[in-house]
């Protein structure tokens, strides 16, 4: 089963390369070590909406390549517990958004059989959450016990100087240049999440292309629609 088995595809940009580690440094590590298959369990990773609980989890997939596969359970919730069948014969599983089927019976039973399953055939299970595990809505005593048993990490949420470089990095990823001063205006004027910064870098992006313009503050007010008087 390839990564494409679930007619899901990886984001081009959700790769380690692209991703600002800052205050985040101990869990790129560990997430690269996982990738490779040199970590033991696995680990559950949470935080805030938009702080990059996906990127880095599709990043361990790519990195992993056909070893792993990954589970968006925002998409797959609705789908049945059956999808999970046969998924321990993978070296490595990633589970995005858990906490959508936490609190579900059927899910849980089956998570746990699946964690069970991995452990004896020495796989790795990587989770993303909104939560800590202690903090869930498990209600499996079984499955919090062992979901609890993989190491822990939260994500910090970047400063608006590491959101700007964390552009910046996008930036760069894209072949795109992204001036400071540029990269500051655009925290100023638009929803400082990174998924909603990093969606207007996207049409930054296109539309820089067409008119064949540098990101300048001039071209992206223009582009935002802003009055010349903006700053």
């Amino acid at each position: 089963m390839s990564q494409l088995a679930l007619a899901l595809q990886l984001a081009d940009h959700a790769v380690f390369s692209s991703f600002l580690e800052s205050g985040n440094e101990s869990l790129v590590a560990t997430l690269k070590r996982v990738a490779g298959g040199d970590a033991d369990h696995g680990c559950w990773l949470w935080g805030a909406r938009s702080s990059g609980k996906t990127h880095l989890l599709q990043a361990v997939c790519e990195r992993a390549g056909d070893r792993a596969v990954y589970l968006p359970m925002s998409l797959l919730a609705d789908a049945g517990t059956a999808l999970l069948d046969g998924m321990a014969t993978r070296d490595l599983i990633c589970i995005d958004d858990i906490d959508q089927v936490l609190g579900d019976s059927d899910w849980e039973t089956a998570l746990f059989a699946l964690a069970n399953q991995l452990s004896d055939n020495g796989g790795q299970l990587v989770v993303t959450a909104a939560v800590s595990p202690r903090e869930s809505s498990i209600q499996l005593a079984d499955l919090q016990s062992r979901l609890t048993r993989l190491p822990v990490f939260q994500l910090n949420v970047l400063s608006d100087p590491e959101r700007a470089s964390a552009l910046q990095l996008r930036s760069r990823h894209r072949g795109l240049d992204l001036p400071d001063d540029t990269a500051h205006y655009l925290l100023k004027r638009s929803r400082r999440d990174m998924a909603s910064l990093y969606e207007l870098l996207d049409k930054l992006d296109r539309e820089a292309l067409r008119a064949k313009r540098r990101l300048t503050i001039p071209f992206v007010r223009a582009v935002l629609g802003a009055s010349p008087e903006a700053s």
